[in-house]
This record gives structure tokens, sequence and C-alpha cells, in this order.
């Protein structure tokens, strides 16, 4: 049988509706059974705490659920302990079930380019007194800990600040530790990870080719089409590992070889993807939002050059500093660069873009219902949205918002 040959258009609208846009948000009240659904069809949700506007975990599930109490998030990964928090496509949130799948990386884990192993090195036997202070008092985040003795406790110049910081994170990403809870400043709590996770899941064993594959399965269910490198970089998968395994899952007939309208490199379609004639969506997407991970995919499937220009100088940037696409359709049709003005009650738009291919009429009126949507989810209020001057599409959506609500145009 040949291979699938499917048209950009195709694959979009399957990209798309792997990752929950083909179906409206929910009408009434967000609960946690909705959580639940999307991040066990996204896989997971990457964390990410900058608070330009909102910590991107929480977005992401904002864009397909629409307003929620984000302390439900919380209270399902946190309380009702059915997620935990691992190193997969960097910091993440996944089902309690993934842990087994990451052993095999947690039992070579290193994160030397971070710092943590020359603290270990630096400090030895303080990772046992750590483990022994977990045991004896129960979960701890890094304040709660003595420091080793004899050196400093603080690291200067680190992101991670300290040495127990550092020690934590060490024996978090060895799988002997879990994170048991996160504090209001967003400070890890940690605990023992036999006592975090259920017992079937800590115990549990899986080889690690089957632990590949079945992160592969995820992979392709999650993106519905892609290739090798799309679905690698799910998990943050070696290209060494990843390409065998997809051999062996397409040989099994659990992934389809496919072409797509426009790729150089093979496709692999997942046999369960749906393929909707239409989508409908109108969302703002988070940095971190999977549809966006990997930037050469972002291209291929919607012709979109983006950049996260937050750590590059002002003087250096092209579109801004938090810059959010915004899904119109099966299309990315515009870019806003944003920030909440909490001391002001306001959501700030301070640059905006639309694509060419993009109707500025259409775009703007669902844009700017989308902006409105979100100040109020962020609680900065229903009409709080202020516009700048910059970007060429910037005063059809101030005359947008104006149509549907008051709005500030300022520099």
């Amino acid at each position: 049988m040949s291979d699938p040959i499917l048209s950009l258009h195709e694959a979009r609208r399957i990209a798309l509706a792997a990752q929950g846009f083909d179906r409206p948000r929910p009408r009434g009240r967000v609960d946690a059974r909705h959580i639940r659904r999307v991040i066990r069809q996204l896989g997971l949700l990457q964390i990410d705490y900058v608070n330009v506007l909102v910590p991107a975990h929480y977005q992401v599930l904002f864009s397909r659920l629409g307003p929620y109490e984000r302390s439900r998030l919380d209270d399902v990964v946190y309380r009702r302990r059915e997620f935990t928090e691992q190193w997969a496509h960097e910091a993440s949130i996944l089902p309690v079930e993934s842990w087994p799948l990451l052993r095999h990386r947690m039992d070579a884990h290193t994160m030397r380019p971070y710092g943590f192993e020359s603290v270990m090195e630096k400090n030895p036997g303080y990772a046992d007194r750590v483990l022994e202070e977990l045991r004896a008092r129960g979960p701890l985040a890094a304040d709660d800990l003595p420091g080793p003795e004899g050196v400093p406790r603080r690291l200067v110049g680190s992101w991670f600040g300290t040495v127990p910081r550092a020690v934590l994170e060490a024996l978090f990403g060895r799988g002997l530790l879990a994170v048991a809870d996160r504090r209001p400043n967003f400070a890890r709590v940690f605990d023992l990870a036999e006592r975090v996770l259920p017992p079937e899941q800590y115990g549990r064993k899986v080889a690690r080719e089957e632990a590949q594959r079945e992160l592969l399965r995820r992979a392709a269910r999650a993106q519905g089409v892609g290739t090798a490198s799309d679905l690698a970089d799910y998990y943050r998968m070696p290209m060494k590992e990843t390409r065998p395994r997809l051999a062996e899952l397409v040989a099994r007939g659990e992934l389809l070889e496919a072409r797509v309208e426009g790729w150089t490199q093979p496709a692999y379609l997942h046999p369960e993807a749906r393929r909707p004639r239409r989508i409908r969506a109108a969302a703002l997407l988070s940095p971190f939002d999977p549809v966006i991970w990997t930037r050469p995919r972002t291209s291929r499937l919607f012709g979109f050059d983006y950049r996260f220009e937050i750590f590059i100088p002002a003087a250096k940037r092209r579109w801004g500093a938090y810059v959010l696409p915004f899904l119109h359709g099966e299309r990315l049709a515009a870019r806003v660069d944003l920030k909440a003005e909490r001391s002001q009650g306001t959501l700030l738009v301070r640059a905006a873009y639309i694509e060419p291919h993009a109707e500025p009429e259409a775009v703007a009126d669902a844009l700017a219902l989308e902006l409105r949507t979100m100040a109020a989810w962020l609680g900065l209020g229903l009409g709080s949205v202020a516009v700048g001057r910059r970007g060429e599409f910037i005063k059809p959506l101030a005359a947008a918002l104006s149509r549907g609500q008051d709005s500030n145009l300022r520099a």
C-alpha cells in the first residue's frame, strides 16, 4: 500500500485536532474533568513561570478551555496526585503513569550544564543528609533545609540560587524525589518519590526500548502527523534512539509513513488521527504551547516564523518581549506582544502584527474578543485592554476593541 499523501491544509487540521482545537470550548463551568482531558490529550504541559502575562502552563489550558479557575489545575496536579512533574519536554506536568516511561532517563540523569552535578560533587554527603531530612520531616522546599556545613549556602550567579535547591533538583532529576506541591511563590516542595507517586507507578519497570516506543506513540497521538524530528522533540528524545523505534512502530502498523505537501522530510501519521474538514479555533497561544514548540514544524505547518524574544536585548527584538501567536481558524493569523499590567488592572497590547494571508477585519474582531476574555480571566476586568502604537495591526485591533468596549490608546 502506498504512503498516504496529505495536503498542507489536511496536515494542519490533523495537527490542530490532535491538540484539541477541533472542538469548541466548554460552555459551562470548566472542572477537573476538562483539565484532566486536555493534559492527557497533550501528553504533558511544559512548565514556565515567567509571569509577564500568566505562567505558561495555565495559558495552554485557557487556549483550549477558555476561562477557568487556575487553582483547579493545582488541585488536579498536587492534591489529587493524578499528574506529576518531571523532565520530559523540559520541566513538565504529565500523567503519573508516564513516570516509569522516563525512568531510564532518570537512571542516567545529569544536569551538568546547569551546575547541579558540580554542586553535588563539591558537597559529598550533603545529598544523604537532605534525604534523611525529607524522610524524617516530610515534604520540604529548599528554604526549609539547612545548608551544608563549612560552605556558603548561596551560589552567586546561579539561577537556582542555593546549595539546597541545587541538590533537591539533582535528586529530583534522578527520580529519588518528586514534587509534592508548589507554594504561592511557585517554589517546589519535594518529598521522597515513593511517598508521592502511586506504588503501582513508582515500582513499575518498563524496558528502555519499550519506553521509547511508548513515548513516540504518545507524541504521534498528540501531534497527529509529524516528521521524525517533530516526534523526537515532543519528549526530547535523541534522534539516534528515535529512528529505530519509529521503524519498529511502522512495521507493527502503529504508525503510518506519509508524505505532506511541501515537506522535504517523510512524515509519520497516527492511524487514529482525526481529519476534520474545518477548524474554527480562535485562541492566543502561549510561547510554550505544543502547537509551536518546534519552530521548524511551526514554519512548515503554518508558514509562520516565530521567535521567543524575551531574552533578546530590546533593541534587537523584531516583534516584542512576550509575543503570542493568534490561531484563527486553521492558520496563525496574527501576533501580539502582551503584558498584564496588574497594578493598573490592564491587559496591555504593546504591539500587534497581522500575517499577509489574513483578512484584517475578521481577525481583528476575533482577536479583540479573545483579548477581552483573557483580561477578564486574569482578573483585569472585561474591558480593560489597552493598546500601544507598535505594529501595522495595532489600529485595526484598537478599532475592533472599541467596537466591543472602550479601549485606551497609549504610547
